[in-house]
């Protein structure tokens, strides 16, 4: 883990304990959203998150409350670590009334405002103006609260992240661009799309970029506390380049991955950069936690996401008159 955090005292125990149940919540809720697919409980296609937990997690955990998130397609972890409940993101992908956005987001359009999390959202890179709105929002009300916007490699493609970039870099907005590098834009490998260095973009605008081990959840935390407490001071914008990986396919559809990467590739990053693992591993060997206190952790998480699974399976559907709710304005 980093060599900085491995010098810090165990007074962030309470800290680092919540990092990893977050982590391990993350994967817990993506393993149950895999099998909903797989035995056609669940409508629709969905893309898991498992494997680039730390990213959400060491960035979240940076964030208050009151600051926003804007997510993806890929969104599950980013929701999990902003605070989000398991029954009701259980219900939003099974399309139940109890769901954040009562069953009409689903998967790739899941919110939760109450904790700052504005959405997720299946246009690549289309969340990015949201959140620089959210950021200007904040600055002109001076409300101190800071933007974190997750795209991923394949968005860098998408000329509404260089407008965007621009306005921010001129107007000095509280908002980070957490660009997750997972090695691959749908089926191809990011480095046949993506020409140069993708930090060096963000610098043309005359933005601070940096480039941080997406796999270490206490590299990514450390930055994103100095990095978010500079954005409220004013010194932002920031782009940061995440270096992931994702375990699964672009969708849970995307089994046979054999033509574009290979099992090999995928076996080293899950047997040696797992985060969940790695992280797992530093905590018992700084005697922080013991390798008992750590798979209690686990097996309550899975408890919790299994008995979420059944509650929302059995849970209502919005009734037919909703179909026009939160469509058309409310006459006055």
């Amino acid at each position: 883990m980093a060599a900085k955090a491995a010098r810090k005292s165990k007074s962030n125990t309470e800290s680092y304990l919540r990092m990893y149940r977050q982590m391990v919540r993350i994967r817990a809720f993506e393993d149950n959203a895999n099998q909903l697919y797989l035995s056609a409980k669940m409508p629709g296609l969905t893309h898991m998150y498992s494997g680039q937990e730390a990213v959400a997690v060491g960035i979240c955990e940076a964030l208050e409350d009151t600051d926003y998130i804007t997510s993806t397609h890929r969104g599950h972890g980013h929701c999990v670590a902003k605070g989000a409940e398991f029954r009701q993101m259980f219900c939003e992908l099974l399309g139940k009334e109890e769901g954040y956005c009562r069953g009409k987001g689903g998967s790739m359009h899941i919110a939760d405002q109450s904790h700052g999390n504005l959405g997720a959202n299946a246009i690549v890179g289309g969340s990015t103006g949201i959140a620089t709105g959210a950021a200007l929002t904040a600055k002109y009300l001076k409300t101190g609260a800071v933007a974190v916007c997750f795209f991923g490699d394949g968005a860098t493609a998408q000329g509404l992240l260089y407008e965007v970039m621009n306005m921010a870099s001129l107007w000095k907005l509280p908002v980070i661009y957490a660009c997750e590098n997972n090695g691959y834009s749908e089926y191809t490998k990011t480095d046949e799309i993506a020409a140069g260095s993708l930090t060096e973009r963000a610098k043309a605008f005359g933005m601070e970029a940096f480039h941080v081990d997406g796999q270490d959840v206490l590299a990514v935390n450390e930055l994103t506390q100095d990095l978010v407490a500079r954005a409220r001071k004013g010194e932002g914008p920031f782009f940061v380049e995440l270096e992931t990986y994702r375990y699964h396919g672009h969708h849970v559809g995307d089994i046979n991955r054999t033509y574009y990467r290979s099992k090999e590739e995928e076996a080293e990053w899950k047997e040696k950069r797992d985060p969940i693992v790695n992280f797992g591993k530093w905590l018992t060997a700084q005697k922080i936690v013991t390798a008992d206190d750590l798979a209690a952790i686990d097996t309550e998480v899975k408890a919790d996401a299994k008995a979420a699974v059944d509650y929302a399976l059995d849970a209502k559907y919005p009734d037919a008159s909703e179909v026009t709710m939160h469509v058309y304005a409310e006459a006055s």
